[in-house]
Parts: structure tokens; C-alpha cells; sequence
């Protein structure tokens, strides 16, 4: 059985308006998971420098950022990272380019980790409904490509405020959702923006929200988890 999560990290900025990194790291520590999609993971502006410095990750979590090979400074690709434990062997990493309106992407991983090889889609959508389900449509057809031949789960903020309406209802047709619970915003989850799909070679145990003292400061999402295994 594996535990994965997704956290938007709001580029470190908490709810008391500080960027904290290691009240973020702590969150992460809490979640204890095996592989960790985040958005938000770099800055916006100038140099988009890792808002998680690599040497805190190093010393005080049991994490790596996988290597994406973009910019020297950055952890991720537009914002997005993934995370893993360190026992996991990645095989495989890239980045995605989705059509866009903003800058966005997707990143992806290939990783062994417990016996299981698993493709790891995280990604960002758009503000823009209809952006988001032209970039979810293009990364179903990624999947298909980088996916075809080992289990995939795709993690996220999808920023989709509808119950099952919008990008919802394109990843539908190929994935299933995890029923992780409301992430947004972390003082008074009002909205499930932050998403868990699988493919039908995997099968759900659990899900949830991580909800805690350290979670509800560190960032203004909440991070979801999922608990899956070979179906």
C-alpha cells in the first residue's frame, strides 16, 4: 500500500501572511506519505527560486524533490514538484507543456517505490474554466503517452469549484477521483480545489484531508491524501 498527497504550499506564505519553509516541511513531516505532488513550490517572479530550501528538505524531512532539469534555483516546473521519499528510485521525470492562457504546466514521474512502478502526473490548472478543461484534455492525452504501461495517478489543484461539472468531467472519462474532502481555504475548507485521480489499475483504501494545527497556518490549502494499492 502506498500513501500519496498533494499540497499546494502557497510559495511558503501562511495564513499570518509569513513565508515560513519550515512550517511547511513540518505539514509534510505530518503527512508522512510516499510521494507528494506541490504546487506553488517555486516563486513567481524573478529567478522562481524553490520557496523550500534544499538543504532544510534534506536535513529535516525524509523527502527529495524529483530533478526536472528546468532552472537551477527552481524545484519545480510552473510551481509544480513532486516529492518523494527517499528509498523511492525514480526511472523516469519530465515536464509537460498544456495549453495555457497563464503560464502553467504539468510535471511527471516515473517511480519505483515499495515494489510498485507508478506514474506521477501533478500539475495547476487555469482560473479559466475553459482553460482548465482544454488542459485537462491534453494532460489525459499525456497520461496515455508517458502512463500507458505502469498504474498512474494524477494529483493536483485543479481550481474546478464545481461538484462534477468542468475539467471534472473530462478526467472522469478516464480516471477515477479519490473522495479526499474539502481543501480550500485551510482556516474554513469551503471547496474540494485540490484533487486525487487513479486509473483502474489501482484501487482507493482511504482518503482525506490533513487537518491540523501546523496545516491550517502553514499555507492556505490544506493538503489531501490518498491511500492506494494494485487493484
Amino acid at each position: 500500500m502506498l500513501k500519496i498527497a498533494s499540497y499546494n504550499i502557497h510559495k511558503a506564505i501562511g495564513t499570518d501572511r509569513r513565508r515560513n519553509p519550515g512550517r511547511v516541511i513540518d505539514v509534510l513531516n505530518e503527512l508522512d506519505a510516499d510521494i507528494i505532488a506541490l504546487q506553488e513550490a517555486d516563486r513567481r517572479f524573478g529567478l522562481r527560486e524553490a520557496t523550500l530550501p534544499a538543504m532544510m528538505l534534506e536535513q529535516y524531512s525524509d523527502y527529495r524533490p524529483i530533478p526536472l532539469d528546468v532552472q537551477t534555483d527552481s524545484m519545480g516546473w510552473h510551481g509544480n514538484a513532486i516529492l518523494t521519499h527517499k528509498s523511492a528510485q525514480v526511472t523516469a521525470h519530465d515536464i509537460l507543456h498544456i495549453p495555457c492562457l497563464e503560464p502553467r504546466g504539468a510535471v511527471m514521474a516515473q517511480v519505483e517505490i515499495k515494489g510498485i512502478d507508478l506514474s506521477v502526473f501533478g500539475m495547476h490548472l487555469d482560473l479559466s474554466g475553459l482553460w482548465r478543461r482544454r488542459q485537462a484534455g491534453a494532460i489525459v492525452k499525456l497520461t496515455e503517452q508517458y502512463g500507458a504501461d505502469t498504474p498512474t495517478v494524477l494529483m493536483g489543484d485543479l481550481n474546478e469549484w464545481s461538484a462534477s461539472g468542468g475539467c471534472l468531467s473530462v478526467f472522469a472519462r478516464s480516471y477515477t477521483f479519490v473522495d479526499c474532502g474539502r481543501s480550500f481555504h485551510s482556516r474554513g475548507p469551503i471547496a474540494a480545489l485540490d484533487r486525487i485521480m487513479h486509473c483502474d489499475r489501482l484501487k482507493a483504501i482511504a482518503g482525506g484531508v490533513h487537518d491540523s494545527a501546523a496545516s491550517r497556518k502553514a499555507s492556505d490549502h490544506l493538503p489531501i491524501w490518498a491511500q492506494i494499492e494494485l487493484a
